[in-house]
């Protein structure tokens, strides 16, 4: 009994913690992305899931690159530039994944 009960609570923790970080990289998307994006997250659900694995592959390289060479995104290029982005990539991947076009799911809306 005891180790079923432990066994469940690890589950647990451990699927905490992967929506821990789905919900940071939602905050990154709220506070970084919203402003030049669909503010409802529409955006996010636009693309599938392959073509966000294209764009974040690397460390989010190929994102940053497209906004990089944008002269439309001059406002998010401190962003992208910054040690900020590369620490925080993967939970905005999360994100991005999470509620891509097949994924099924929708974020909330806030």
């Amino acid at each position: 009994m005891k180790k079923i009960f432990i066994v469940i609570t690890l589950a647990l923790v451990f699927s905490s913690c992967a929506s821990a970080a789905v919900y940071k990289g939602q905050k990154i998307f709220i506070k970084k992305c919203v402003e030049c994006h669909d503010k409802r997250q529409k955006f996010v659900s636009q693309k599938t899931t392959y073509e966000w694995e294209f764009f974040m592959r690397d460390q989010g390289k190929e994102l940053a690159n497209v906004h990089l060479k944008d002269e439309k995104a001059k406002n998010s290029w401190n962003y992208f530039s910054s040690p900020s982005y590369s620490q925080k990539v993967k939970h905005l991947e999360d994100f991005l994944l999470e509620y891509a076009k097949d994924s099924g799911n929708v974020p909330a809306c806030n």
